[in-house]
């Protein structure tokens, strides 16, 4: 029998850039019986998968021992109204919350630079006070630096940045660079309290989505309306909602109309018209009347809460270029401790260099050297760009399915549901023997509480044009022919043309309109009165009203779009045409599978949008599969990424993000490498020193990350 695999989860505070997920990666990795570790800095989250032998509290302990906070729950809930997550207690209760400048980092930087100015004011003074003056203040942040170096070293990460930066200020120390060296780490705390800052801030942008629902609910029973917590209603409990309030869970609307603002969720910036049976979503906004609703989710499993979990998830899983940049960084920050050594000893061994002058510029290489800027390059631009998406109903599960959005050069849509809405419109009518109007009112007569498709597209229609719905009597369905009923003291029957012809005659130009309508690939329902035809409708799933514009987009950007459908060839050629779009027909969910795999074979690499219900075998062969409208548990847990708005035109939008955030990764491995270049040069030459040196990194990685954040507002087009 194979052993158990259990999986755990810690919310983890202090962890401000990607070199603090690798310590805290391979602390955990020491530790018995764990299997696997998945750490993400922008969530703040450790997930832990072990086996038997496995210590909950040890991985808190180690964690802590890095100098981090740790609490078990890392990916719960979010509670509705806050950030925070539900019966968790932050790693550190005095910061939770806090302004920037009011954390422990923050405070570090103050006392350091206080400490700084104070020994340059003292050895103003007294100049002989000078010397131990910056060694005081030198201590005052350096200290805290190299205990977290030797925690580090301790539980497997001995080459961590904290070890360059002790080192490079004990050795400016014994060369008698006291000062520079206390300016070195002033310089070192600054920047990481400014990693601090952009970390939080890239947190706080998917987060913030848990905070759109209210604390509170309107809940109805028996007879009575009570204000209670959102984050208690059961599913099936029925609640109030009032013009202007946030609708506190996801539910189908059961009494009201009106128009719903569901941008806060889903970045749509035109309000929706909502019905009874319309499903409604927590966080968004009743603009109109009063609305009564069933809920459908807890507040643990609402849109908002699946949402935050799913992104928080994503981001610990890496891209490929992330992946290796830490590869790279492993074998890069040891190289640099070679390096600095070599540039202290050679010269003075071997060409009689100057001893102090050489140990200052391997000194100010090892500064040069710190990977901060490269490390964070790649995982911040991911974070705010898988942020950035998800606020805008693009979710996409990880960095590997961000990067490789871009290199998409063939896309495959379903067509019911993805391309068309789903559910058949009414798009023609005819009138015969009765007016256009009369027509519709019959047939709509006859389709009173019916729940089939066609019947609702009828009876939506009839409510459009208000045109009457009179009662129908004896209404009852024929089989395999229609519905025949009493409507206003008359016989009328709807039906197929064939189950028509057998009630009325069907002239010739009658016969033609209705093959010209079948073939447009519309279904046509014919309304025969007192055995006569009064008129016909035909009806169509039609395209969705964004389609032509987004295929267009995707076909001006050198994509190949086609639509897999299993319809019938004539209503799939007929839709296909209307949108320009090459058109395979009449496919069973294996034939979509291998022309998937044909387009990879002939060197495409290919995404696949559909429903993540019957495209599962083509969801899964494509390099990305992407489920249209995640609304469904199906849709959100299954495809690599999820269109939330079901429009068409996000598929463009989903690639233009994954464009804009590898362009902004290369942009930052360039100033990050860039700047190490120039003052690597600079150094070997004399030019600059020790704090020019850690100004330069400082600088590239507020630079870097200030780039990464830009991502945070990326609109679509």
């Amino acid at each position: 029998m194979s052993a158990v695999t259990n999986e755990s989860r810690y919310r983890v505070t202090g962890m401000d850039c990607a070199a603090c997920g690798n310590k805290v990666d391979t602390a955990i990795r020491r530790l018995a019986g764990v299997e696997d570790v998945a750490v993400s800095v922008a969530a703040g989250s450790v997930r832990v998968r072990h086996g038997e032998g496995f210590d909950d509290a040890s991985v808190i302990r180690q964690v802590r021992n890095l100098g981090y906070g740790a609490e078990p729950g890392g990916v719960a809930a979010p509670t509705p109204g806050g950030g925070e997550h539900a019966g968790q207690k932050h790693a550190d209760p005095g910061e939770a919350g806090l302004p920037w400048w009011r954390t422990r980092k923050a405070r570090l930087t103050v006392a350091c630079g206080a400490a700084l100015v104070a020994a340059f004011v003292l050895g103003h003074l007294a100049p002989s006070l000078e010397r131990p003056a910056f060694l005081a203040a030198l201590a005052v942040g350096l200290v805290p630096v190299a205990r977290r170096a030797v925690t580090a070293a301790r539980f497997g990460t001995p080459f961590s940045i904290e070890t360059l930066m002790s080192i490079a200020a004990i050795g400016a120390v014994v060369i008698g660079a006291e000062e520079e060296a206390a300016t070195v780490v002033l310089l070192f705390l600054v920047g990481e309290m400014l990693e601090g800052v952009a970390a939080g801030r890239a947190r706080a942008s998917i987060q913030g989505l848990a905070a759109l629902v209210p604390k509170t609910a309107l809940l109805e029973k028996d007879g009575q309306t009570s204000e209670v917590p959102a984050d208690s209603l059961a599913v099936g409990a029925a609640i109030l909602v009032r013009p202007g309030d946030r609708i506190p869970a996801d539910g189908t609307l059961t009494e009201g109309t009106g128009e719903v603002d569901e941008a806060p969720v889903t970045g749509e910036s035109v309000p929706k018209r909502k019905g009874v049976g319309d499903p409604v979503f927590a966080g968004t906004v009743n603009g109109g009347s009063v609305l009564r609703v069933t809920v459908t989710a807890a507040a643990t499993d609402n849109m908002i809460a699946r949402v935050v979990r799913l992104v928080e998830e994503a981001q610990e899983s890496k891209s490929p270029t992330e992946r290796f940049i830490d590869r790279f960084s492993k074998v890069y920050t040891p190289a640099v401790l070679a390096v600095g050594a070599l540039v202290a000893v050679v010269p003075p061994l071997v060409f009689g260099g100057d001893w102090g002058e050489w140990i200052y510029k391997g000194l100010a290489i090892l500064l040069i050297g710190c990977p901060c800027a490269l490390v964070i390059s790649t995982p911040a631009a991911i974070a705010a760009g898988l942020s950035a998406g998800a606020r805008r109903g693009l979710l996409m599960k990880g960095g590997a399915v961000l990067e490789t959005l871009g290199k998409i050069t063939a896309i495959a849509f379903d067509k019911t549901g993805t391309l068309t809405a789903g559910r058949p419109v009414v798009t023609d009518i005819v009138a015969v023997s009765r007016s256009a109007a009369q027509v519709l009112s019959l047939a709509a007569a006859l389709e009173r509480g019916s729940s089939h498709p066609l019947a609702a597209a009828i009876l939506e229609r009839a409510k459009a044009d208000k045109v009457p719905t009179p009662p129908s009597f004896d209404a009852n369905a024929v089989a395999g022919e229609g519905i025949e009923g009493g409507v206003g003291g008359e016989r009328v029957f709807l039906g197929s043309p064939q189950a028509a012809a057998r009630r009325a005659t069907l002239s010739a130009d009658e016969k033609d309109a209705i093959a010209a309508l079948n073939a447009a690939g519309k279904t046509v329902s014919v309304v025969v009165v007192g055995g006569a035809v009064a008129g016909f409708l035909a009806l169509r799933d039609e395209a969705r009203p964004d389609a032509v514009e987004g295929l267009a987009r995707l076909t001006a950007s050198g994509i190949r779009t086609l639509m897999l459908t299993g319809d019938n060839r004539r209503t799939a050629e007929a839709v296909a045409a209307g949108l320009g779009i090459e058109a395979r027909a009449e496919l069973l969910p294996d034939d979509k599978q291998r022309i998937v795999r044909e387009l990879q074979r002939e060197g495409f690499t290919v995404a696949k949008v559909g429903d993540g219900i019957n495209d599962a075998p083509a969801l899964a062969a494509a390099d990305i599969g992407i489920a249209m409208g995640g609304g469904t548990d199906v849709a959100l847990e299954t495809a690599d990424a999820a269109a939330l708005h079901g429009r068409v035109r996000d598929i463009p939008d989903m690639i233009a993000l994954s464009l804009s955030v590898m362009g902004n990764i290369r942009t930052n491995i360039a100033l990050a490498l860039g700047l190490k270049a120039v003052f690597l040069v600079t150094t070997i030459a004399g030019i600059t020193g020790l704090w020019p040196a850690i100004l330069a990194d400082t600088g590239a990685t507020v630079l870097v990350t200030a780039n990464a954040m830009r991502l945070l507002g990326w609109q679509p087009r």
